[in-house]
């Protein structure tokens, strides 16, 4: 009988005519059963090709990953993988006094919409530790002092290296460095209070009330070394008005954050996510 959890299949590789054939031939001649298939072209001439496929085995094929890579991958120029959607990936997230990302991360793990663990809560800042605690997360206080940030930078990489698959920055109010992120060497999330690539950097809210904008959002990025420049995973916006100030304006935004946010770590948790250039396809 075939496993009831399927396994991910994520492919890119330069687009030409057969690749869907070729991938669903493989699969079918090993007893697979192909349960959801996307794809995507950046250009149907010479453009790049994306590929997420769940299938489910009728057995354990310990050589599905050899055979692939010769038969199909090679021929094609793929970069792809294999994921085994039963493994739950481990969530490092970073807070520093905001409570409301991190919350409603922690809730949304408590009740099962992850499919993650989230196994350590780190911050700048010990406001929050009774709050992880209770949820049954171990939290870390790492202080962040101006005079000695690298240290601390380096302090804070130790304890996540090798501990998370992804991190998540939940209002983490600290710029991280590249040499931190190349350290860590995982995907990290970052939920920004403002519809980027307006206001970026701090006090985007008060920035927008400035502006007299009628539209306020957030957006979840993945972080690259460049300030809140990294390639876009998901948007959203609530309508302002000019009798809103900044903190009025901070409130709406806050409910925004939270779902933004955790939808885009839940698509990555889901492998939904692959990247062209500086866009992100969300399948």
């Amino acid at each position: 009988m075939p496993s009831s959890a399927p396994l991910r299949l994520l492919v890119s590789c330069p687009d030409r005519p057969g690749i869907i054939a070729a991938v669903a031939r493989f699969l079918h001649e090993r007893g697979a059963n192909i349960v959801r298939s996307d794809q995507h072209t950046s250009d149907p001439r010479g453009g790049t090709f994306f590929l997420r496929m769940e299938f489910v085995l009728p057995d354990e094929r310990r050589d599905l990953l050899e055979a692939f890579g010769l038969t199909v991958a090679a021929p094609y120029r793929m970069t792809w993988r294999v994921i085994d959607s039963q493994h739950r990936k481990r969530i490092a997230v970073l807070a520093s006094r905001a409570d409301h990302c991190l919350v409603d991360l922690l809730w949304r793990q408590r009740r099962g919409e992850l499919a993650a663990e989230i196994t350590m809560v780190a911050s700048n800042h010990a406001d929050l530790r009774s709050t992880v605690e209770w949820f049954g997360v171990p939290f870390h206080h790492v202080p962040m002092p101006a005079a000695g940030k690298a240290a601390a930078e380096a302090e804070l990489a130790d304890l996540l290296e090798g501990r998370c698959d992804v991190a998540v920055l939940a209002r983490y109010m600290q710029i991280l460095s590249g040499a931190f992120l190349d350290k860590i060497g995982v995907p990290v999330i970052n939920i920004h209070h403002s519809f980027l690539p307006s206001f970026p950097g701090a006090a985007p809210y008060q920035r927008a009330r400035d502006r007299g904008v009628k539209l306020i959002g957030a957006t979840a990025h993945y972080v690259t070394a460049e300030l809140d420049e990294g390639p876009i995973i998901e948007q959203d916006v609530v309508r302002a008005s000019h009798r809103d100030d900044a903190a009025a304006l901070a409130r709406l935004g806050a409910d925004v954050e939270r779902t933004v946010l955790a939808r885009a770590v839940r698509w990555h948790c889901e492998d939904r996510l692959l990247q062209h250039e500086n866009t992100v396809l969300v399948f």
